[in-house]
């Protein structure tokens, strides 16, 4: 047997490694971190399982249909590869029979970690295909490998929870809050903006909390001290955000009364007139019963200051209807809410156990039928509310962040304003420029006429 020399084994084909990332933004930049550092160490990405040396599979654990895709996407890559590794939140569950969920269900798996263990995910994958020799880390971006458009990035502030809902187990999966430095994260902005993004999602599991955890110490940025503190972090976003002409939007928004701070940033234009604002519920009880901070009637007036302050302010938010010991009046009382609060996007799940959870040891349990009823009458209450807001924007211009525009636009194309966050709002959607020599290009911005509404779309003119 003769062995390869080593100018043959030099030019060998770098190993590829399959990537799955599922579940919500944090996971997203979880997935994104865990690439980058791949790349770094000579790695290679693999369109399809087949064709990679082993797969990875960023899990989401948080209700019952996203624990089922993740076990069904880990099934499938094993059936087409073989060599799987899992991490995320499901990764952290654990089973009926006292192990580990992923384990018990797939136990053919290579290795299962929990979330944000970027450093054992790669152990995993150096154990099972040794990473190649000499690694240029210049093949990797500055901004990292990243699996959004190359127009916007989600930014992670912060990972982890201090609340105790009782309705979830991210805490228990993710631990406490654990904010970033400061410093850090700036640093991680500006590569962004200068490599073109022009929209930045500010996202962590308690956006309004960030720094609570460092007790807001003092860290240093471009050699000048900075607050670690949600308002001391957004102005600066704004700052650099300004020098680009890019967009900074805050997720997963606390309705803390600081909160009320960021808002004239927003009447400025330093920031997006948007607030992700997950209220979960109105009535005083039920939120009592969710162990979730702040009551209905302070949010009303909070919202109300909010508008008075910013009127182009856009609120989105997630509620759950049929909470365990959830009365009809209770539930009418969160309707009523939606109708006086004009919450401009909502989305709504029927409750939900999770295993784990504490509420599944609350009384007055709701019937399934029940749970699905109550969302589907929050729905139609909530698309009601948003229509009517949507035909107020027939006649406004707006700018419009390009996401789609075949054929450079001829035909038209799709967008967002600043009202919309991607995948999760509507749309823009853009008609065919009337002038032949206008052309619209992806993640650039264009000024439209709303000339109207279809769905929880927008129809625009370019101008």
């Amino acid at each position: 047997m003769t062995q390869d020399s080593p100018a043959v084994a030099a030019t060998a084909s770098p190993p590829k490694i399959g990537f799955v990332s599922l579940g919500c933004p944090k996971a997203l930049t979880d997935s994104e971190l865990i690439l980058t550092q791949l790349r770094a160490e000579g790695y290679e990405t693999s369109k399809t399982f087949q064709g990679a040396d082993l797969v990875i599979v960023n899990t989401c654990g948080f209700i019952d249909e996203a624990v089922k895709e993740s076990l069904d996407t880990i099934g499938e890559a094993l059936a087409e590869n073989g060599k799987v590794i899992v991490t995320g939140c499901l990764g952290a569950r654990a089973g009926q029979g006292g192990g580990n969920l992923v384990q018990e269900v797939h136990p053919k798996v290579l290795a299962v970690t929990g979330p944000h263990a970027t450093q054992e995910v790669l152990d995993a994958v150096h154990r099972h295909v040794p990473k190649p020799h000499d690694p240029f880390v210049d093949l990797v971006p500055p901004t990292g490998i990243k699996l959004t458009p190359r127009h916007y990035a989600y930014l992670k502030i912060s990972e982890g929870c201090n609340h105790r809902c009782t309705f979830c187990i991210i805490p228990s999966m993710r631990g406490d809050l654990v904010s970033r430095p400061i410093g850090d994260v700036l640093n991680e902005a500006r590569r962004l903006f200068e490599a073109g993004v022009k929209e930045l999602l500010v996202i962590s599991q308690d956006t309004s909390a960030y720094g609570v955890d460092l007790k807001y110490r003092t860290g240093f940025w471009d050699g000048k001290p900075l607050r670690t503190r949600m308002l001391e972090l957004v102005q600066a976003l704004g700052d650099l955000a300004a020098e680009h002409g890019a967009w900074v939007r805050l997720h997963y928004v606390y309705p803390y009364p600081h909160v009320d701070d960021i808002v004239p940033l927003m009447a400025e234009g330093r920031i997006l007139p948007y607030l992700d604002v997950p209220f979960q519920h109105a009535h005083p009880d039920v939120l009592k019963r969710m162990k979730r901070p702040a009551s209905g009637e302070k949010n009303l007036e909070r919202i109300r200051r909010w508008r008075e302050i910013c009127p182009e302010i856009v609120i989105r938010s997630t509620f759950i209807a049929g909470f365990p010991g959830e009365t009809e009046a209770e539930f009418e009382y969160l309707l009523d809410f939606m109708r006086e609060a004009q919450i401009d996007r909502a989305g709504c799940f029927a409750y939900s156990p999770v295993d784990g959870a504490a509420a599944n040891e609350l009384p007055g349990a709701v019937p399934d039928a029940v749970r699905q009823e109550r969302r589907a009458r929050f729905m139609a209450v909530a698309e009601a509310v948003s229509t009517a807001k949507l035909q107020q924007r027939v006649g406004a211009t707006m700018q419009v962040l390009v996401d789609a525009a075949p054929a450079l636009g001829r035909k038209g194309g799709v967008g967002r304003s600043y009202a919309d966050a991607p995948e999760i709002d509507g749309t823009v959607r853009l008609l065919p420029p009337q002038k032949a020599s206008r052309t619209l290009k992806v993640g650039e911005f264009t000024q439209a006429l709303i000339v109207g509404t279809q769905g929880h779309d927008l129809i625009g003119q370019p101008l």
